[in-house]
Protein backbone atom coordinates (compact mmCIF):
# COMPACT_ATOMS: atom_id res chain seq x y z
CA UNK A 1 0.00 0.00 0.00
CA UNK A 2 2.58 2.64 0.73
CA UNK A 3 4.54 2.07 -2.57
CA UNK A 4 1.41 2.34 -4.09
CA UNK A 5 1.09 5.70 -2.47
CA UNK A 6 4.36 6.75 -2.84
CA UNK A 7 3.99 6.63 -6.71
CA UNK A 8 0.76 7.89 -7.05
CA UNK A 9 2.28 11.01 -5.20
CA UNK A 10 5.20 10.76 -6.94
CA UNK A 11 3.66 11.38 -10.36
CA UNK A 12 1.91 14.39 -9.51
CA UNK A 13 4.08 16.71 -9.63
CA UNK A 14 3.88 16.66 -14.00
CA UNK A 15 0.22 17.42 -13.02
CA UNK A 16 1.33 20.40 -11.06
CA UNK A 17 3.35 21.65 -13.84
CA UNK A 18 0.29 21.23 -16.07
CA UNK A 19 -1.72 22.94 -13.68
CA UNK A 20 0.94 25.87 -13.43
CA UNK A 21 1.10 26.18 -17.16
CA UNK A 22 -2.57 26.46 -17.22
CA UNK A 23 -2.70 29.53 -15.10
CA UNK A 24 -0.22 31.11 -16.64
CA UNK A 25 -1.83 30.60 -20.11
CA UNK A 26 -5.45 30.66 -19.28
CA UNK A 27 -5.24 32.71 -16.66
CA UNK A 28 -9.13 33.42 -15.04
CA UNK A 29 -9.98 30.53 -17.80
CA UNK A 30 -7.95 27.93 -15.94
CA UNK A 31 -8.87 24.88 -14.70
CA UNK A 32 -8.20 26.44 -10.72
CA UNK A 33 -10.43 28.87 -11.31
CA UNK A 34 -13.12 26.64 -12.98
CA UNK A 35 -13.48 25.37 -8.86
CA UNK A 36 -13.58 28.52 -7.56
CA UNK A 37 -10.20 30.28 -7.05
CA UNK A 38 -10.47 33.08 -9.82
CA UNK A 39 -7.66 35.47 -9.34
CA UNK A 40 -4.23 34.39 -10.02
CA UNK A 41 -2.71 34.88 -6.61
CA UNK A 42 -5.15 32.89 -5.00
CA UNK A 43 -4.28 29.76 -7.84
CA UNK A 44 -0.81 29.96 -7.07
CA UNK A 45 -1.22 29.89 -3.49
CA UNK A 46 -3.42 26.85 -3.80
CA UNK A 47 -0.80 25.43 -6.32
CA UNK A 48 2.04 26.32 -4.22
CA UNK A 49 -0.28 24.61 -0.98
CA UNK A 50 -1.01 21.24 -3.13
CA UNK A 51 2.95 21.05 -4.03
CA UNK A 52 4.01 21.46 -0.17
CA UNK A 53 1.62 18.54 0.74
CA UNK A 54 1.93 16.43 -2.28
CA UNK A 55 5.95 16.61 -1.40
CA UNK A 56 5.36 16.12 1.89
CA UNK A 57 2.96 12.84 1.58
CA UNK A 58 5.21 11.34 -1.28
CA UNK A 59 8.24 11.37 1.02
CA UNK A 60 6.10 10.17 4.41
CA UNK A 61 5.13 7.27 2.16
CA UNK A 62 8.58 6.67 1.36
CA UNK A 63 9.33 6.38 4.46
CA UNK A 64 6.93 4.03 5.47
CA UNK A 65 7.62 1.86 1.94
CA UNK A 66 11.19 1.38 2.48
CA UNK A 67 10.77 0.33 6.44
CA UNK A 68 8.21 -2.44 5.34
CA UNK A 69 9.76 -3.84 2.54
CA UNK A 70 13.27 -3.69 4.12
CA UNK A 71 12.11 -5.57 7.61
CA UNK A 72 10.14 -7.75 5.60
CA UNK A 73 13.42 -8.80 3.89
CA UNK A 74 15.14 -8.81 7.08
CA UNK A 75 12.73 -10.80 9.06
CA UNK A 76 12.37 -13.74 5.40
CA UNK A 77 15.69 -13.36 5.30
CA UNK A 78 15.97 -14.20 8.82
CA UNK A 79 13.20 -17.33 8.78
CA UNK A 80 14.42 -18.55 5.75
CA UNK A 81 18.06 -18.63 7.31
CA UNK A 82 17.01 -20.51 10.20
CA UNK A 83 14.24 -22.99 8.59
CA UNK A 84 17.52 -23.96 5.96
CA UNK A 85 19.86 -24.45 8.92
CA UNK A 86 17.15 -26.23 10.99
CA UNK A 87 16.97 -28.60 7.79
CA UNK A 88 20.22 -29.19 7.29
CA UNK A 89 20.88 -30.63 11.08
CA UNK A 90 17.58 -33.09 10.43
CA UNK A 91 20.09 -34.43 7.65
CA UNK A 92 22.11 -37.58 8.52
CA UNK A 93 25.53 -36.88 8.85
CA UNK A 94 25.94 -39.18 5.03
CA UNK A 95 24.55 -35.96 3.46
CA UNK A 96 27.79 -33.87 5.31
CA UNK A 97 29.98 -36.31 3.41
CA UNK A 98 29.31 -36.05 0.19
CA UNK A 99 28.63 -32.02 0.03
CA UNK A 100 31.28 -29.08 1.00
CA UNK A 101 30.60 -26.90 3.68
CA UNK A 102 31.40 -23.99 1.37
CA UNK A 103 28.41 -25.43 -0.83
CA UNK A 104 26.23 -25.28 2.33
CA UNK A 105 27.42 -22.12 3.24
CA UNK A 106 26.42 -20.69 0.06
CA UNK A 107 23.06 -21.43 0.20
CA UNK A 108 22.64 -20.56 3.27
CA UNK A 109 24.32 -17.34 3.17
CA UNK A 110 24.65 -15.97 -0.16
CA UNK A 111 21.31 -17.57 -1.74
CA UNK A 112 19.27 -16.08 0.92
CA UNK A 113 20.64 -12.56 0.81
CA UNK A 114 19.84 -12.90 -3.16
CA UNK A 115 16.30 -13.27 -2.25
CA UNK A 116 16.55 -10.29 0.57
CA UNK A 117 18.02 -8.02 -2.12
CA UNK A 118 15.20 -8.64 -4.19
CA UNK A 119 12.69 -7.89 -1.36
CA UNK A 120 14.68 -5.08 -0.67
CA UNK A 121 14.96 -3.08 -3.93
CA UNK A 122 13.14 -5.43 -6.53
CA UNK A 123 10.17 -5.86 -5.57
CA UNK A 124 9.09 -2.65 -4.63
CA UNK A 125 10.18 -1.32 -7.64
CA UNK A 126 7.81 -4.01 -9.78
CA UNK A 127 5.24 -2.38 -7.31
CA UNK A 128 5.80 0.94 -8.40
CA UNK A 129 6.44 0.17 -12.40
CA UNK A 130 3.12 -1.37 -12.43
CA UNK A 131 1.52 1.68 -10.59
CA UNK A 132 3.34 4.14 -12.91
CA UNK A 133 2.31 2.50 -15.92
CA UNK A 134 -1.44 2.09 -14.17
CA UNK A 135 -2.07 5.62 -13.39
CA UNK A 136 -0.27 7.41 -15.63
CA UNK A 137 -2.40 5.40 -18.47
CA UNK A 138 -5.60 6.54 -16.84
CA UNK A 139 -3.98 10.09 -16.68
CA UNK A 140 -3.90 9.94 -20.51
CA UNK A 141 -6.75 7.99 -21.32
CA UNK A 142 -8.57 11.36 -18.67
CA UNK A 143 -6.31 13.76 -20.60
CA UNK A 144 -6.21 12.91 -24.57
CA UNK A 145 -7.98 9.37 -25.13
CA UNK A 146 -7.45 9.63 -28.67
CA UNK A 147 -3.47 9.31 -28.59
CA UNK A 148 -3.43 7.50 -25.26
CA UNK A 149 -3.50 3.92 -26.50
CA UNK A 150 0.02 5.10 -28.24
CA UNK A 151 1.10 5.18 -24.75
CA UNK A 152 0.29 1.76 -24.06
CA UNK A 153 1.16 0.25 -27.46
CA UNK A 154 4.63 -0.87 -26.34
CA UNK A 155 3.19 -2.87 -23.30
CA UNK A 156 2.37 -6.30 -25.01
CA UNK A 157 5.91 -5.96 -26.42
CA UNK A 158 7.40 -4.94 -22.86
CA UNK A 159 5.91 -8.49 -21.19
CA UNK A 160 6.29 -10.77 -24.01
CA UNK A 161 10.27 -9.70 -23.98
CA UNK A 162 10.17 -9.75 -19.82
CA UNK A 163 8.91 -13.01 -20.42
CA UNK A 164 10.92 -14.66 -23.09
CA UNK A 165 14.09 -13.06 -21.15
CA UNK A 166 13.29 -14.64 -17.84
CA UNK A 167 13.21 -18.15 -19.57
CA UNK A 168 16.47 -17.53 -20.94
CA UNK A 169 18.17 -15.89 -18.06
CA UNK A 170 16.93 -18.63 -15.60
CA UNK A 171 19.28 -21.40 -16.67
CA UNK A 172 22.33 -19.31 -16.79
CA UNK A 173 21.57 -17.96 -13.61
CA UNK A 174 21.38 -21.60 -11.98
CA UNK A 175 24.81 -22.22 -13.42
CA UNK A 176 25.86 -19.08 -11.57
CA UNK A 177 24.53 -20.11 -8.33
CA UNK A 178 26.33 -23.70 -8.84
CA UNK A 179 29.63 -22.36 -9.61
CA UNK A 180 29.48 -20.12 -6.88
CA UNK A 181 28.62 -23.14 -4.26
CA UNK A 182 31.94 -25.00 -6.00
CA UNK A 183 34.00 -21.51 -5.38
CA UNK A 184 33.11 -20.81 -1.72
CA UNK A 185 33.18 -24.97 -1.01
CA UNK A 186 37.06 -24.71 -2.24
CA UNK A 187 37.81 -21.17 -0.40
CA UNK A 188 36.78 -22.57 3.17
CA UNK A 189 38.73 -26.09 2.55
CA UNK A 190 41.88 -24.41 1.64
CA UNK A 191 40.59 -22.07 4.81
CA UNK A 192 40.48 -24.89 7.23
CA UNK A 193 43.80 -26.36 5.60
CA UNK A 194 45.95 -23.63 5.46
CA UNK A 195 48.99 -25.22 7.67
CA UNK A 196 48.79 -28.05 4.72
CA UNK A 197 49.32 -25.69 2.13
CA UNK A 198 51.98 -24.14 4.24
CA UNK A 199 53.69 -27.34 5.09
CA UNK A 200 53.42 -28.72 1.22
CA UNK A 201 54.44 -25.20 0.09
CA UNK A 202 51.22 -25.60 -2.24
CA UNK A 203 50.19 -22.14 -2.07
CA UNK A 204 50.97 -21.40 -5.60
CA UNK A 205 49.23 -24.40 -6.59
CA UNK A 206 46.36 -23.81 -4.88
CA UNK A 207 45.75 -19.78 -6.06
CA UNK A 208 45.69 -21.51 -9.50
CA UNK A 209 43.10 -23.90 -8.52
CA UNK A 210 41.01 -21.11 -7.30
CA UNK A 211 42.16 -18.84 -10.15
CA UNK A 212 40.29 -21.49 -12.31
CA UNK A 213 37.34 -22.09 -10.23
CA UNK A 214 36.76 -18.47 -9.92
CA UNK A 215 37.19 -18.25 -13.68
CA UNK A 216 34.28 -20.60 -14.39
CA UNK A 217 32.24 -18.12 -11.81
CA UNK A 218 33.38 -15.34 -13.89
CA UNK A 219 32.30 -16.86 -17.33
CA UNK A 220 29.23 -18.08 -15.96
CA UNK A 221 28.33 -14.58 -14.72
CA UNK A 222 29.66 -13.15 -17.92
CA UNK A 223 27.22 -15.71 -20.32
CA UNK A 224 24.26 -14.04 -17.81
CA UNK A 225 25.35 -10.77 -17.68
CA UNK A 226 25.93 -10.49 -22.02
CA UNK A 227 22.08 -11.91 -22.31
CA UNK A 228 20.82 -9.37 -19.19
CA UNK A 229 22.39 -5.84 -20.53
CA UNK A 230 20.15 -5.92 -23.90
CA UNK A 231 17.31 -5.82 -21.98
CA UNK A 232 17.40 -2.45 -21.37
CA UNK A 233 18.58 -0.91 -24.42
CA UNK A 234 15.47 -3.15 -26.12
CA UNK A 235 12.96 -1.90 -23.79
CA UNK A 236 13.89 1.22 -24.27
CA UNK A 237 13.63 1.27 -28.12
CA UNK A 238 10.36 0.02 -28.36
CA UNK A 239 8.85 2.61 -25.51
CA UNK A 240 11.03 4.91 -27.62
CA UNK A 241 8.82 4.31 -30.58
CA UNK A 242 5.56 4.57 -29.15
CA UNK A 243 5.94 7.60 -27.38
CA UNK A 244 7.66 9.32 -29.70
CA UNK A 245 4.74 8.82 -31.69
CA UNK A 246 2.04 9.91 -28.63
CA UNK A 247 4.65 13.21 -28.21
CA UNK A 248 4.57 14.40 -32.02
CA UNK A 249 1.01 13.56 -32.31
CA UNK A 250 0.21 15.39 -29.22
CA UNK A 251 2.26 18.10 -30.04
CA UNK A 252 0.30 18.22 -33.50
CA UNK A 253 -3.40 18.44 -31.13
CA UNK A 254 -1.86 21.32 -28.94
CA UNK A 255 -0.60 23.44 -31.97
CA UNK A 256 -4.33 23.05 -33.94
CA UNK A 257 -5.50 23.70 -30.26
CA UNK A 258 -7.15 20.40 -30.23
CA UNK A 259 -5.42 19.76 -26.77
CA UNK A 260 -5.04 22.35 -23.80
CA UNK A 261 -0.90 23.48 -23.26
CA UNK A 262 -1.02 22.31 -19.87
CA UNK A 263 -2.75 19.03 -20.63
CA UNK A 264 0.22 18.55 -23.29
CA UNK A 265 2.57 19.73 -20.66
CA UNK A 266 1.28 17.02 -18.27
CA UNK A 267 1.76 14.59 -21.36
CA UNK A 268 5.52 15.51 -22.44
CA UNK A 269 6.75 15.23 -18.18
CA UNK A 270 5.06 12.04 -17.66
CA UNK A 271 6.29 10.87 -20.47
CA UNK A 272 9.50 11.13 -19.25
CA UNK A 273 8.84 9.95 -15.98
CA UNK A 274 7.12 6.62 -17.82
CA UNK A 275 10.01 5.77 -20.05
CA UNK A 276 12.95 5.66 -17.27
CA UNK A 277 11.25 3.10 -14.75
CA UNK A 278 10.27 1.08 -17.40
CA UNK A 279 13.99 1.14 -18.96
CA UNK A 280 14.97 -0.04 -15.26
CA UNK A 281 12.75 -3.25 -15.62
CA UNK A 282 16.13 -4.96 -16.97
CA UNK A 283 17.99 -4.61 -13.49
CA UNK A 284 14.31 -5.35 -11.87
CA UNK A 285 14.18 -8.82 -13.80
CA UNK A 286 18.13 -9.20 -13.52
CA UNK A 287 17.50 -8.57 -9.57
CA UNK A 288 14.44 -11.13 -10.00
CA UNK A 289 15.94 -13.97 -11.98
CA UNK A 290 18.86 -14.29 -9.37
CA UNK A 291 16.69 -14.40 -6.95
CA UNK A 292 14.53 -17.12 -8.00
CA UNK A 293 17.65 -18.81 -8.67
CA UNK A 294 18.76 -18.76 -5.37
CA UNK A 295 15.21 -19.66 -4.43
CA UNK A 296 15.37 -22.98 -5.65
CA UNK A 297 18.26 -23.67 -4.06
CA UNK A 298 16.71 -22.87 -0.57
CA UNK A 299 13.83 -24.81 -1.81
CA UNK A 300 15.76 -27.91 -2.95
CA UNK A 301 17.38 -27.60 0.28
CA UNK A 302 14.19 -27.73 2.40
CA UNK A 303 12.47 -30.38 0.31
CA UNK A 304 14.84 -33.11 1.31
CA UNK A 305 13.77 -35.74 3.73
CA UNK A 306 16.57 -36.97 6.21
CA UNK A 307 16.99 -40.58 6.05
CA UNK A 308 17.16 -41.69 9.72
CA UNK A 309 13.85 -40.21 11.46
CA UNK A 310 13.62 -40.34 15.32
CA UNK A 311 11.30 -42.94 17.07
CA UNK A 312 8.79 -41.36 19.66
CA UNK A 313 10.03 -43.63 22.67
CA UNK A 314 11.82 -41.11 24.97
CA UNK A 315 14.81 -42.55 26.55
CA UNK A 316 14.55 -42.50 30.99
CA UNK A 317 17.88 -42.51 32.80
CA UNK A 318 16.36 -46.06 33.73
CA UNK A 319 16.29 -47.29 29.79
CA UNK A 320 19.51 -45.43 29.61
CA UNK A 321 21.51 -48.06 32.04
CA UNK A 322 20.15 -50.85 29.86
CA UNK A 323 22.66 -53.16 27.96
CA UNK A 324 23.43 -51.88 24.20
CA UNK A 325 23.69 -54.78 21.71
CA UNK A 326 24.65 -55.47 18.50
CA UNK A 327 22.20 -58.03 17.07
CA UNK A 328 23.38 -59.76 13.41
CA UNK A 329 24.77 -56.08 12.33
CA UNK A 330 26.25 -55.61 9.13
CA UNK A 331 26.95 -51.81 7.81
CA UNK A 332 28.09 -50.74 4.45
CA UNK A 333 29.62 -46.91 3.15
CA UNK A 334 27.81 -45.64 0.20
CA UNK A 335 31.31 -45.67 -1.08
CA UNK A 336 32.92 -48.61 -0.15
CA UNK A 337 32.30 -52.37 0.51
CA UNK A 338 30.99 -54.22 3.54
CA UNK A 339 32.30 -52.22 6.81
CA UNK A 340 30.94 -54.38 9.64
CA UNK A 341 29.31 -57.89 8.85
CA UNK A 342 26.90 -60.11 11.37
CA UNK A 343 28.45 -58.34 14.46
CA UNK A 344 27.18 -59.86 17.46
CA UNK A 345 28.42 -57.65 20.80
CA UNK A 346 27.01 -56.25 24.38
CA UNK A 347 28.12 -53.59 25.86
CA UNK A 348 26.71 -54.67 29.47
CA UNK A 349 25.51 -51.83 31.46
CA UNK A 350 27.61 -50.02 34.10
CA UNK A 351 30.99 -52.21 32.79
CA UNK A 352 33.64 -51.14 30.41
CA UNK A 353 33.90 -52.36 26.91
CA UNK A 354 36.99 -51.85 24.90
CA UNK A 355 37.01 -52.45 20.66
CA UNK A 356 40.38 -52.75 19.20
CA UNK A 357 41.75 -53.58 15.79
CA UNK A 358 43.81 -51.95 13.38
CA UNK A 359 43.10 -48.89 11.19
CA UNK A 360 40.09 -49.65 9.06
CA UNK A 361 38.71 -52.78 11.20
CA UNK A 362 35.51 -50.88 11.82
CA UNK A 363 35.85 -49.33 15.43
CA UNK A 364 34.84 -46.10 14.68
CA UNK A 365 32.16 -47.19 12.71
CA UNK A 366 30.33 -49.33 15.36
CA UNK A 367 30.70 -45.46 17.46
CA UNK A 368 28.49 -43.89 14.79
CA UNK A 369 25.95 -46.84 14.58
CA UNK A 370 25.55 -46.65 18.57
CA UNK A 371 25.49 -42.87 18.25
CA UNK A 372 23.04 -43.44 15.31
CA UNK A 373 24.70 -41.48 13.21
CA UNK A 374 24.12 -44.19 10.59
CA UNK A 375 21.35 -46.86 10.45
CA UNK A 376 22.69 -50.45 9.87
CA UNK A 377 22.50 -51.89 6.55
CA UNK A 378 21.01 -55.45 8.18
CA UNK A 379 20.64 -56.51 11.79
CA UNK A 380 19.71 -54.15 14.70
CA UNK A 381 21.16 -51.89 17.64
CA UNK A 382 19.27 -52.34 20.42
CA UNK A 383 19.33 -50.20 24.32
CA UNK A 384 17.76 -52.43 26.44
CA UNK A 385 14.37 -54.44 24.64
CA UNK A 386 14.07 -51.14 22.35
CA UNK A 387 15.66 -51.06 18.67
CA UNK A 388 17.22 -47.67 18.52
CA UNK A 389 14.82 -46.90 15.29
CA UNK A 390 11.98 -46.33 18.33
CA UNK A 391 13.75 -44.24 20.38
CA UNK A 392 13.85 -40.78 20.10
CA UNK A 393 16.76 -39.20 19.10
CA UNK A 394 17.34 -36.12 21.41
CA UNK A 395 16.35 -37.92 24.37
CA UNK A 396 18.99 -40.68 23.33
CA UNK A 397 21.64 -39.02 22.54
CA UNK A 398 21.06 -36.59 25.97
CA UNK A 399 22.11 -39.75 27.58
CA UNK A 400 25.56 -40.41 25.81
CA UNK A 401 29.04 -38.34 26.29
CA UNK A 402 31.59 -38.83 23.49
CA UNK A 403 34.71 -37.99 23.49
CA UNK A 404 36.00 -38.26 20.21
CA UNK A 405 39.71 -38.58 17.82
CA UNK A 406 38.44 -35.70 16.28
CA UNK A 407 38.52 -33.20 18.99
CA UNK A 408 36.37 -30.10 17.55
CA UNK A 409 35.93 -27.13 19.59
CA UNK A 410 34.04 -23.88 18.57
CA UNK A 411 35.43 -20.54 18.72
CA UNK A 412 34.58 -19.20 22.21
CA UNK A 413 35.67 -19.55 25.67
CA UNK A 414 37.53 -22.43 27.56
CA UNK A 415 34.41 -22.17 29.99
CA UNK A 416 31.60 -21.92 26.63
CA UNK A 417 33.93 -25.21 25.37
CA UNK A 418 33.79 -27.08 28.72
CA UNK A 419 30.18 -26.33 29.37
CA UNK A 420 28.66 -27.12 25.25
CA UNK A 421 26.91 -30.47 26.70
CA UNK A 422 25.46 -28.82 29.43
CA UNK A 423 24.61 -24.92 29.69
CA UNK A 424 23.90 -24.42 32.42
CA UNK A 425 26.81 -25.73 34.76
CA UNK A 426 27.88 -23.48 37.25
CA UNK A 427 31.58 -22.20 37.54
CA UNK A 428 32.53 -24.97 40.26
CA UNK A 429 30.77 -27.55 38.32
CA UNK A 430 32.84 -26.96 35.10
CA UNK A 431 35.92 -26.56 37.52
CA UNK A 432 35.50 -29.93 38.81
CA UNK A 433 34.87 -31.53 35.10
CA UNK A 434 38.44 -29.62 34.29
CA UNK A 435 40.05 -31.25 37.62
CA UNK A 436 38.85 -34.58 36.41
CA UNK A 437 40.25 -33.93 32.94
CA UNK A 438 43.53 -33.14 34.42
CA UNK A 439 42.85 -29.74 32.47
CA UNK A 440 42.34 -27.48 35.33
CA UNK A 441 46.14 -26.85 35.62
CA UNK A 442 46.85 -25.43 31.78
CA UNK A 443 43.68 -23.63 32.37
CA UNK A 444 44.76 -21.87 34.72
CA UNK A 445 47.81 -20.97 33.46
CA UNK A 446 45.87 -19.37 29.86
CA UNK A 447 46.52 -15.90 30.40
CA UNK A 448 42.64 -15.49 31.05
CA UNK A 449 41.98 -18.87 32.31
CA UNK A 450 38.46 -20.32 32.27
CA UNK A 451 37.94 -16.67 29.89
CA UNK A 452 40.79 -17.42 27.26
CA UNK A 453 38.83 -17.15 23.56
CA UNK A 454 40.47 -20.97 22.08
CA UNK A 455 40.30 -19.56 18.39
CA UNK A 456 38.16 -21.63 15.60
CA UNK A 457 38.39 -25.39 16.33
CA UNK A 458 40.70 -24.49 18.83
CA UNK A 459 43.39 -23.69 17.20
CA UNK A 460 45.09 -21.47 20.11
CA UNK A 461 45.65 -24.78 22.30
CA UNK A 462 47.84 -28.08 21.83
CA UNK A 463 46.18 -31.14 20.44
CA UNK A 464 46.62 -32.69 24.10
CA UNK A 465 44.89 -29.97 25.59
CA UNK A 466 42.08 -29.89 23.06
CA UNK A 467 41.54 -33.35 23.63
CA UNK A 468 41.51 -33.00 27.89
CA UNK A 469 38.89 -29.99 27.15
CA UNK A 470 36.71 -32.48 24.94
CA UNK A 471 37.17 -35.14 28.04
CA UNK A 472 35.89 -32.17 30.68
CA UNK A 473 33.02 -31.25 28.51
CA UNK A 474 31.86 -35.44 28.17
CA UNK A 475 32.52 -35.50 32.01
CA UNK A 476 30.44 -32.26 32.72
CA UNK A 477 27.31 -33.94 30.84
CA UNK A 478 27.39 -36.51 33.75
CA UNK A 479 26.07 -38.92 31.08
CA UNK A 480 24.86 -42.61 31.43
CA UNK A 481 26.94 -43.78 28.72
CA UNK A 482 30.39 -42.88 27.78
CA UNK A 483 31.94 -43.25 24.53
CA UNK A 484 35.87 -42.37 24.69
CA UNK A 485 37.23 -43.18 20.71
CA UNK A 486 41.22 -42.75 21.44
CA UNK A 487 40.16 -39.70 24.14
CA UNK A 488 44.18 -40.33 25.02
CA UNK A 489 45.60 -40.55 21.71
CA UNK A 490 46.92 -36.63 21.62
CA UNK A 491 48.46 -36.74 25.18
CA UNK A 492 51.82 -37.60 26.70
CA UNK A 493 52.33 -40.60 29.13
CA UNK A 494 52.33 -38.86 32.39
CA UNK A 495 48.98 -36.87 31.14
CA UNK A 496 47.14 -40.58 29.86
CA UNK A 497 48.05 -41.88 33.27
CA UNK A 498 46.43 -39.07 34.67
CA UNK A 499 43.30 -39.01 32.38
CA UNK A 500 42.72 -42.69 32.91
CA UNK A 501 42.81 -42.75 36.96
CA UNK A 502 40.12 -40.09 36.23
CA UNK A 503 38.31 -42.24 33.33
CA UNK A 504 38.58 -45.19 35.66
CA UNK A 505 36.73 -42.79 38.69
CA UNK A 506 33.96 -41.35 36.17
CA UNK A 507 32.99 -44.77 34.39
CA UNK A 508 32.00 -46.50 37.43
CA UNK A 509 28.56 -47.28 37.31
CA UNK A 510 28.83 -46.11 33.87
CA UNK A 511 27.75 -48.21 30.59
CA UNK A 512 31.26 -47.26 29.36
CA UNK A 513 32.39 -48.25 25.56
CA UNK A 514 36.44 -47.13 24.78
CA UNK A 515 38.39 -47.36 21.33
CA UNK A 516 41.49 -47.25 22.12
CA UNK A 517 44.99 -48.00 19.95
CA UNK A 518 46.98 -47.40 23.09
CA UNK A 519 46.39 -51.21 24.99
CA UNK A 520 47.72 -49.63 28.28
CA UNK A 521 44.30 -47.49 28.44
CA UNK A 522 42.08 -50.74 28.21
CA UNK A 523 43.78 -53.16 30.15
CA UNK A 524 41.40 -52.83 32.68
CA UNK A 525 38.25 -52.99 30.72
CA UNK A 526 36.04 -55.70 31.74
CA UNK A 527 35.52 -56.95 28.64
CA UNK A 528 37.74 -56.41 25.09
CA UNK A 529 36.57 -57.28 21.66
CA UNK A 530 39.35 -57.73 18.90
CA UNK A 531 37.85 -56.00 15.39
CA UNK A 532 39.60 -56.87 12.46
CA UNK A 533 37.96 -56.72 8.55
CA UNK A 534 34.46 -56.09 10.32
CA UNK A 535 34.30 -58.89 12.78
CA UNK A 536 35.20 -60.11 16.21
CA UNK A 537 38.09 -62.37 16.30
CA UNK A 538 38.67 -62.12 19.65
CA UNK A 539 37.29 -61.36 23.19
CA UNK A 540 38.06 -61.47 26.65
CA UNK A 541 39.67 -59.63 28.98
CA UNK A 542 43.24 -58.25 29.13
CA UNK A 543 45.07 -60.89 30.74
CA UNK A 544 42.77 -64.12 28.75
CA UNK A 545 43.68 -62.03 25.57
CA UNK A 546 47.18 -61.85 26.24
CA UNK A 547 47.34 -65.72 27.56
CA UNK A 548 45.70 -66.46 24.05
CA UNK A 549 48.69 -65.70 22.38
CA UNK A 550 46.34 -64.42 19.31
CA UNK A 551 46.07 -60.90 17.47
CA UNK A 552 45.83 -58.63 20.46
CA UNK A 553 48.95 -60.61 22.24
CA UNK A 554 50.66 -59.65 18.97
CA UNK A 555 49.46 -55.97 19.74
CA UNK A 556 50.69 -55.87 22.98
CA UNK A 557 54.22 -57.10 22.56
CA UNK A 558 54.67 -54.64 19.99
CA UNK A 559 53.49 -52.08 22.23
CA UNK A 560 55.40 -53.16 25.46
CA UNK A 561 58.64 -53.58 23.26
CA UNK A 562 58.18 -49.94 21.48
CA UNK A 563 58.42 -48.98 25.23
CA UNK A 564 61.05 -50.67 26.33
CA UNK A 565 63.20 -49.39 23.29
CA UNK A 566 62.08 -45.84 24.03
CA UNK A 567 63.21 -46.13 27.77
CA UNK A 568 66.51 -47.81 26.58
Amino acid sequence: MWSVLNKIFDLAPPLLIGVAVDIVVEREGSWLATVGFVSITSQLFVLSGLTFLIWAFESLFEYFHKLGWRNLAQDLQHELRLDAYGKVQEMQLAYFEDRSTGGLMSVLNDDVNQLERFLDIGANELLQVSTTVLTIGAVFFWIAPEIAWMSMLPMPFILWGSIAYQKKLAPRYRDVREEVGLLNGDLAGNLGGIATIKAFTAEAREVERIEERSDAYRQANARAIRLSSAFSPLIRMVILVGFTATLAFGGWMAANDELAVGSYSVMVFLTQRLLWPLTRLGETFDLYQRAMSSTQRILDLLDLKPTIRPGAQPVTDELARADLQLDGLSFRYASSGDVLRDLNLVFPSGQTTALVGSTGSGKTTVIKLLLRFYDPSAGTVRLGAHDLNELDLASYRSHIGLVSQDMFLFHGSVRENIAYGRPDATDAQIAEAARIAEASEFIEALPQGYDTIVGERGQKLSGGQRQRLSIARAVLRDPQILILDEATSAVDNETEAAIQRSLERISVGRTTIVIAHRLSTIRNAHQIHVLEDGEVVESGTHDELTAQGGLYAALWRVQTGARGAQSR
